[in-house]
């Protein structure tokens, strides 16, 4: 009994501190003097509740415009949409802030937590990857802008993850021209070739390297089995060729098996020719 008293009590304190404080809350929201407001968003802010000091930071800010305090200002103001991962508006008020304050202190938090605001932004790889490219180019400049900033170990990461998440997108769309091109036209299979070698001189380091020379001997052998006569021979060639770079570079594929089934219909194509 005694406890389910304390344990009430308990409760009825947390619900009266709650009402108060959404009551000075929503008295200081309405006030218009800017310094209740500045005390109630700096108080909110260190608790954490960065929705509601969002909402105060957004009605002082442009008062604060050219101030001494404007620098703080701004940047928390920024960081609230960041904390609430809002992260387009956490982008856009970061960029603004290094524009007003290039000198700041805060200067290089600030680029970081902009470029890793577009960061959140990226989609899954199998979908458009324009806001991927853009997080690369804002976090790829950060990197070259702040070299010695504590931000720079986790910004090379996060450069390292969305270029692998492009690298995949790129692979993907060769994997699907050499798909069609095994049930369509030949067009797709030219064009899946194309892409695995603009795939292979783009990304040289890539983890998906060794994927890409497997499937373009996939992409290769196929165009070379369904060509015109006059064309088969030298198709079958490059099929070849593409078969001894992928052993060349990776001596133990994990597609092994498939690329040697391809290679033994490659050089039964090519007996007819010794012949």
């Amino acid at each position: 009994m005694f406890l389910n008293m304390r344990s009430y009590f308990f409760f009825l304190i947390v619900i009266i501190t709650l009402n108060s404080s959404c009551s000075e809350y929503q008295k200081v929201l309405k006030n218009e003097e800017i310094k209740p407001k500045y005390d109630l968003a700096e108080k909110f802010y260190k608790e954490g509740d960065f929705k509601r000091a969002n909402r105060l930071y957004e009605q002082i800010a442009p008062k604060y415009i050219g101030k001494p305090q404007g620098e703080r200002v701004f940047f928390f103001y920024s960081n609230t949409y960041y904390k609430i991962k809002d992260y387009n508006t956490a982008g856009y008020q970061f960029e603004r802030f290094l524009k007003s304050y290039p000198k700041s202190d805060k200067a290089s938090e600030a680029a970081f937590l902009g470029a890793k605001s577009y960061y959140k932004l990226s989609p899954i790889h199998s979908l458009d990857q324009t806001d991927t490219d853009k997080a690369l180019a804002k976090i790829q400049n950060f990197i070259n802008t702040y070299p010695d900033s504590e931000y720079f170990s986790e910004a090379n990461i996060i450069a390292k993850e969305l270029r692998s998440k492009k690298e995949r997108k790129d692979l993907e769309i060769a994997k699907q021209f050499t798909k069609l091109g095994e049930f369509y036209t030949l067009d797709n299979s030219v064009s899946a070739i194309a892409a695995l070698d603009n795939f292979v001189t783009d990304h040289p380091g890539s983890i998906y390297r060794e994927d890409a020379l497997y499937y373009k001997v996939k992409a290769s052998t196929n165009l070379a089995l369904n060509s015109t006569e006059r064309k088969k021979l030298k198709r079958l060639e490059n099929a070849k060729v593409a078969y001894t770079n992928l052993k060349k570079y990776f001596p133990e594929t994990k597609y092994q098996k498939k690329a040697d089934n391809l290679l033994g219909k490659i050089e039964k194509e090519l007996k007819n020719y010794s012949k």
